[in-house]
């Protein structure tokens, strides 16, 4: 099992910044998932800002959420 987000830090260019379980810190780039119908509304950069980090994933509201294995095997190192 990968590990899971305990924080996230949404950056100005739809990049977040995500420190997991195992003190990693890694960078997932949104951009090419603002394609998708679900992740549209995260184009609003005030919703894009209310990114967080529960230890099980990482979510925006009750209808956006980011599988956390996606978000650590497709991220890079920070």
């Amino acid at each position: 099992m990968n590990p899971r987000p305990i924080a996230v830090e949404p950056t100005g260019d739809r990049e977040l910044l995500i420190t997991f379980q195992n003190g990693e810190k890694r960078i997932f780039d949104m951009k090419p998932m603002l394609k998708m119908p679900l992740y549209k509304p995260l184009e609003n950069p005030a919703l894009f800002a209310k990114a967080r980090a529960d230890g099980l994933c990482i979510y925006w509201n009750e209808d956006i959420d980011l599988c956390p294995d996606r978000a650590y095997l497709e991220s890079r190192p920070a």
